[in-house]
């Protein structure tokens, strides 16, 4: 468990101020290299935590378009 008091939440400057999307915090207080990222509509509630190469591979991968929905 990650105490993630501190932590500096960001959102996708596309959210157009929805909270319909998921926010993520770099720089985790006292946890270098730790990425976590939450649901923004239930900020109280559980966060996923990724290492920085989890965190960029997934980024390569969704700029890469691998989990684009397919119709």
């Amino acid at each position: 468990m990650y105490d993630l008091t501190g932590a500096v939440w960001r959102k996708s400057s596309r959210s157009n101020n929805s909270n319909n999307c998921v926010e993520v915090a770099t720089g985790v207080p006292s946890r270098d290299g730790v990425v976590a990222v939450r649901d923004s509509k239930e900020q109280d509630g559980p966060a996923l935590i990724f290492g920085r190469d989890e965190w960029r591979e997934f980024l390569i991968g969704a700029h890469a378009g691998h989990f684009d929905l397919k119709p």
